[in-house]
């Protein structure tokens, strides 16, 4: 039964989803015919655009670019906060389907490896007590459909994901907070990190909504504005001089 760890895969995106933005963008303001507004795509560079149409919180135009990845090493206590994001396509491992009789990935909170070797030890220990319950219930039952409820939550899941620009960008703003719960958390920092090396003028300023304004929490803040927005400029700044690289 081994211990996991989260892995996240771009794997599809929409093909030149900036352009197609900008083109849905300039459709809703400007004149001509259809094959000028293709000319004016392909020909000028559409950055300065794309940022005035994210200023304006023209966002419906985002939806017309979709992004599809590839998930496993999480837990199934993450899958059940992520599907709680209704604007999204998931297809998830089925426990129904799939036998778990020679062991199940799972998942180990940060706060239990931070209480050292013996907690650890002790989680592992539960774990496989639980591999032997689910065994010994598919023997009695001689299938995986109720074995399965002996399973926990910290259980590994593998899933495919697929999201818009736009509901991403609300994913992000939710769950790249810091109050977020960890294992979102890092799942969304890393999807994040992968659409913004494919579509940059879409999601340079995605993330918690402090990185754009006052934090939305209130009285229950994290007090760490300053500190994700210095984390974000130095992400920026680390990829501009990665794309300046030969």
């Amino acid at each position: 039964m081994p211990q996991v760890h989260q892995r996240i895969e771009l794997i599809r995106q929409t093909t030149d989803g900036e352009a197609l933005v900008a083109l849905a963008a300039k459709l809703c303001y400007a004149g001509g015919d259809l094959d000028d507004l293709l000319r004016k795509i392909a020909d000028n560079d559409q950055r300065s655009f794309l940022r005035k149409v994210r200023e304006m919180g023209h966002e419906s135009v985002l939806e017309h670019v979709s992004f599809t990845f590839l998930a496993e090493g999480v837990s199934r206590a993450m899958l059940a906060q992520l599907t709680r994001h209704r604007i999204a396509s998931f297809s998830v491992q089925s426990q129904r389907y799939v036998s778990y009789a020679k062991g199940f990935g799972y998942v180990v909170p940060p706060a239990v490896r931070a209480l050292g070797p013996e907690a650890e030890a002790e989680y592992d220990a539960q774990m496989a007590q639980m591999q032997h319950w689910y065994e010994d219930w598919q023997q009695k039952l001689g299938a995986n459909e109720d074995a399965r409820f002996v399973l926990p939550n910290a259980c590994e899941t593998r899933l495919m994901i697929t999201m818009n620009a736009r509901e991403l960008r609300h994913f992000f703003s939710l769950r790249m907070c810091e109050r977020a719960q960890w294992e979102i958390r890092e799942l969304a920092e890393k999807m994040f990190a992968l659409c913004y090396r494919e579509a940059p003028e879409l999601f340079e300023d995605a993330g918690s909504a402090c990185l754009r304004g006052a934090c939305p929490e209130g009285e229950k803040t994290c007090g760490k504005a300053a500190e994700k927005r210095a984390g974000r400029a130095a992400f920026l700044c680390a990829h501009a001089q990665e794309m300046q690289e030969p």
